[in-house]
């Protein structure tokens, strides 16, 4: 998320009571996650195997829980709570605002475009040019839909992310990340009916043009599909990974966070992907491996007993 305007470390120390450390006449123009940091935002980190990804990352402040040495051009706000002091943040600048009405005001909708009743609008989303949005889809607030696009009834576009801290000497332990990215549909895509797709967290969810989506898919937040994929039914895409160009998953696909699909792959059905997998062959299983082999895997494996008995009679192990 970007700030409408700059921001002093100066402020921010006071806002979230931290001390500062290195350069203190720094400006803060955004906040994001540690993969999606530009030059000028804000992260945080309060787990010390991740310090030297976040202090070398292209993030300008960084909010801490320990005093460490402050590499050149960095600013250090350091608090007990780093989360907290993120959550705070981010709840200032991108405050919830409550509804009146279906379609808010500060909704942008391009000429052409059909709302078909039912149809929740947020605050400041912008719609382009002949789209059709069918009954009961819910858009939350900063969603961007390109032209041409097509969701069907029942998605819910830009609820939040599902990320939580575990506090484990609490009775209630999980503590909500609030979300303050964004859902981005690029042009000419359709969205089958009961598909969901969370904003990211400080980020964008970005799904590409000529992008299919089948009923009852899930994808989580922050995570970038690329242009013209094709996913069925139950598919279900964990946080930030990414998905590039001319995917196919067939139904009920499980696809783990945080890792990426080459262009032009395949998943077969039912099948899991825990790990990243090169673009341009066809996968199957769980977990998932090239198609042919995990078939002879399977065939193999179907002949177990015929073998046993072939080697040790009634024998058992």
């Amino acid at each position: 998320m970007k700030f409408e305007r700059p921001v002093t470390v100066q402020w921010l120390a006071e806002f979230t009571g931290a001390k500062l450390a290195g350069d203190i006449t720094q400006q803060a123009t955004g906040i994001n996650e540690i993969h999606k940091v530009e030059a000028g935002d804000i992260s945080f980190v309060d787990f010390e195997k991740y310090y030297n990804a976040c202090l070398h990352s292209a993030a300008t402040i960084i909010i801490i829980n320990k005093e460490v040495p402050c590499p050149p051009g960095k600013t250090l706000l350091i608090t007990d709570d780093p989360f907290s002091a993120y959550v705070r943040i981010v709840k200032h600048f991108r405050p919830f605002e409550p509804a009146s009405k279906m379609i808010s005001d500060s909704a942008t909708i391009g000429e052409g475009t059909h709302i078909q009743p039912g149809v929740f609008i947020g605050h400041h989303v912008t719609i382009g040019r002949n789209c059709l949005i069918h009954p009961n889809v819910t858009i939350y607030d900063h969603s961007v839909i390109g032209d041409n696009v097509i969701i069907h009834a029942g998605c819910i576009i830009g609820a939040d992310a599902f990320y939580f801290k575990r506090r484990r000497d609490r009775e209630l332990q999980y503590d909500k990340l609030e979300s303050c990215g964004r859902v981005i549909i690029h042009n000419d895509v359709e969205i089958g009916a009961g598909t969901t797709i969370d904003k990211g967290v400080s980020g964008d969810t970005i799904i590409g043009a000529g992008t299919k989506l089948d009923n009852h898919i899930h994808i989580g937040h922050g995570a970038i599909i690329g242009r013209n994929c094709l996913f069925a039914a139950q598919v279900g895409i964990g946080g930030k990974a990414i998905i590039e160009d001319e995917v196919i998953l067939w139904g009920q696909v499980g696809v783990s966070k945080d890792l990426t699909i080459g262009k032009g792959a395949v998943v077969m059905a039912q099948s899991g992907v825990p790990s990243g997998l090169e673009g341009g062959k066809t996968y199957f299983g769980s977990p998932v491996g090239e198609a042919k082999p995990k078939m002879r895997e399977l065939a193999w494996i179907k002949r177990i007993p015929e073998l046993w008995e072939k080697v040790y009679g009634n024998k058992t192990l």
